[in-house]
């Protein structure tokens, strides 16, 4: 289906209902009530509202009760009376710098819980297995869902600002990187093509957006890169950067660029088009 198929007024009431609140599982509902096909209501859906097909098709799957994925759009969201600002907004990729997504305090605090158990950074590789990779060469550490009310708090911040239930995410990891280290440019999305996709997939499916928190301020470099679109986000304690993608989407390309001077603390929030066990 074509951008010109979607006739003008069927945009405009997918436009409209979506502000008003409606979920995306609803909204699709609709859609199939009036007579339109599964797979075209989300290809529709997804392009009116310029999301990533995946975030629809989780949509469509997931029963969780008022789920509404969508993205942050306002300059100013409150969430549960925790003010986050959207200072730069891209839609291709879908891009978003939330400023204030975590107090000072909150940085200070992950931090400490971090710290005794910080290993060398993994990755997967193409079989699904985690290893070492030059490529990356922070430390790091998981910490499991809600393993404690700190990290509750932000799970939860996170889920009702994207309206992706704390179900969704992988734990949350948190890096150290030192002056020099960095991570090359790399895709969050698994690669269908790998042999290791079905392992990585068959506990919660596709990645389908990814959010970096800064909890430190380097004194010169590590900030987050977007190659594809030329955009570099600074990293500044308490921002995040949000990102969505579709599987294979090479515009979301990106980097965490080496740290000059000083150190980088950040914490990454992974999340899967279906509810994740680890």
């Amino acid at each position: 289906m074509s951008h010109h198929t979607i006739r003008p007024e069927l945009r405009e009431w997918i436009l409209s209902t979506s502000r008003s609140g409606c979920s995306l599982s609803d909204l699709l509902k609709m859609l199939k009530d009036a007579g339109y096909g599964g797979e075209q209501s989300r290809q529709i859906v997804a392009r009116v509202l310029n999301l990533p097909l995946a975030t629809v098709m989780a949509a469509a799957k997931n029963k969780v009760a008022g789920l509404r994925t969508r993205h942050p759009q306002a300059p100013m969201e409150t969430v549960n009376g925790h003010p986050v600002k959207v200072s730069v907004s891209t839609d291709a990729p879908v891009v978003r710098v939330l400023d204030g997504l975590l107090t000072a305090q909150e940085c200070d605090e992950l931090i400490a819980e971090a710290s005794p158990r910080l290993a060398r950074s993994l990755t997967v590789d193409v079989d699904g297995r985690h290893q070492a990779d030059q490529r990356r060469t922070s430390q790091g550490m998981f910490f499991g869902i809600g393993e404690t009310p700190l990290v509750q708090r932000i799970e939860q911040r996170i889920a009702d600002l994207l309206a992706i239930p704390v179900s969704h995410g992988e734990g949350l990891q948190i890096l150290h990187y030192q002056p020099g280290q960095e991570y090359e440019p790399h895709f969050d999305w698994f690669n269908p093509d790998q042999p290791g996709f079905s392992t990585v997939t068959a506990r919660g499916g596709q990645r389908i957006a990814s959010v970096v928190m800064y909890l430190n301020t380097p004194e010169e470099g590590g900030g987050t890169a977007f190659p594809r679109i030329g955009l570099t986000v600074t990293a500044m304690r308490g921002s995040a950067v949000y990102f969505a993608y579709d599987t294979g989407d090479e515009a979301s390309l990106h980097a965490g660029l080496p740290v000059i001077k000083g150190e980088k603390w950040i914490a990454t929030k992974w999340l899967r088009e279906r509810p994740y066990q680890a």
